[in-house]
């Protein structure tokens, strides 16, 4: 048996396991902020209603009860609906987030792992010393995994309706996946250049496709000062590159990571 082929079908699995690790989310769970706004919308218009209506002459009681609500009551059932929804949907959003963060950071882990193992047997079989390149690479992978720890998705997406903290942690939760991803992609773009230079030393042509979209290093002070100032409009915007940059993220993944098990698998043979 090809000593080669154990670590080639370890990365098969690692690859395998990105439908469930790394999902791709809808920029349609942008409603969730927008729910918020409606919200806030209809408490205002319930609250002039109010004051109108009691610098105006006194409501008439209708003979016929049934006859129609008041208008205040069909908003301030309407302000509860979407107070429910908005609140219940939030927390489902903030745990999906976090916990794509740690799955796609888990499952690149192993493939990393998996990586530096079938170049090893690569090194061995044709008989090149590729250890300073190897060093490079597992120091790579060693920060990657002190750095890239779990965050609690359930914990966090508890804070985020908790009263009174509740906006600061869910400012926390945008801060630390916003800058996550940054490093992690660097990071990354670090490791599959010193894995092109060490296949090449042992033969192997390995070509890492171009990005078409980086992850910038966006300012989490400016997205925040910007929310605060535009009355949580902004906060859109914010929720739409959460939700897209990873995207983006996962898309050059499917491409190197294909390529790459291509490659090995010819070696392999």
């Amino acid at each position: 048996m090809n000593k080669l082929s154990v670590p080639v079908e370890n990365l098969r699995k690692d690859i395998r396991m990105r439908d469930e690790s790394d999902p791709k989310m809808s920029t349609a769970w942008i409603l969730v902020y927008l729910i918020t706004i409606f919200a806030v919308i209809i408490a205002v218009i319930t609250f002039f209603y109010l004051v109108f209506a009691a610098m105006a002459e006194p409501w008439i009681v209708p003979e016929e009860p049934s006859v129609a609500l008041p208008l205040f009551v069909v908003l301030i059932i309407l302000l509860v609906l979407l107070a429910i929804i908005g609140f219940i949907v939030s927390i489902i959003l903030t745990y999906k987030l976090v916990n794509r963060r740690n799955t796609h950071f888990k499952r690149q882990m192993f493939l990393s792992e998996d990586v530096v193992a079938a170049v090893k047997t690569i090194a061995a079989k044709k008989g090149v010393d590729v250890e300073a390149s190897l060093s490079s690479i597992e120091r790579t992978v060693r920060e990657a995994k002190a750095e890239e720890t779990e965050k609690g998705a359930v914990l966090w997406a508890i804070l985020t309706a908790v009263p009174y903290i509740g906006s600061l942690a869910q400012w926390y939760v945008y801060y630390f996946l916003m800058k996550d991803f940054y490093k992690h992609e660097r990071r990354e773009d670090g490791f599959w250049e010193d894995l092109t230079r060490t296949l090449d030393k042992c033969g192997v042509t390995f070509s890492v496709p171009r990005r078409t979209e980086t992850t910038p290093n966006r300012s989490f002070v400016l997205y925040l000062i910007l929310t605060i100032i535009t009355v949580g409009l902004f906060g859109i915007y914010w929720l739409y590159v959460l939700l897209k940059d990873p995207n983006e993220h996962f898309k050059h993944h499917i491409q190197t990571e294909d390529q790459l098990l291509s490659t090995l698998e010819s070696v392999a043979i």
